[in-house]
């Protein structure tokens, strides 16, 4: 049995902190943008950078340190990578598409009407190219500076 812990997992807290930073940089740039708090953007998704793109990045980018680039593991985390980021731009930006669209038909609907009074649908689900290639981004530099800091430490 290894004497590793979840607190010393690199690829893990790699992926952690490139999830928290780029929540972080949501929630500031909100607050710059409307000079107010959005709490919701510490833990809501959607908007620049793309949280789920620097997540998987940087667990991928990690793993390839730790494992090596050339093995099964890195390509497993690689492949589910792309699968994420691809969904991002894809199904869920759609779908938030489609969310603003039916919000809109609801909204105009006449009051007694029986759908008049339903929940919006939370639009901002998925990610434009840029948004998940600034994330990915993030998250592969997030794993390199914690590859530094692990052989300076060790």
């Amino acid at each position: 049995m290894s004497s590793s812990s979840i607190f010393t997992n690199y690829p893990l807290i790699c992926a952690f902190i490139a999830f928290a930073v780029a929540q972080s940089i949501k929630f500031f740039t909100s607050w710059y943008k409307e000079r107010r708090w959005d709490f919701k953007q510490l833990v809501g998704s959607g908007g620049m950078p793309s949280s789920h793109s620097s997540t998987v990045a940087a667990l991928a980018t990690a793993i390839g340190f730790q494992e090596g680039f050339g093995g099964a593991l890195f390509a497993t985390a690689l492949t589910l990578s792309c699968i994420v980021m691809y969904d991002a731009t894809g199904v869920r930006l759609q779908a938030g598409r489609q969310a603003e669209v039916l919000n809109q038909i609801v909204y105009e609907l006449p009051a007694e009407h029986p759908l008049a009074e339903s929940r919006p649908l939370h639009e901002l689900l998925g990610h434009t190219p840029p948004q998940v290639v600034a994330g990915g981004l993030l998250g592969v530099i997030t794993a390199v500076v914690g590859h530094l800091i692990t052989l300076a430490a060790s």
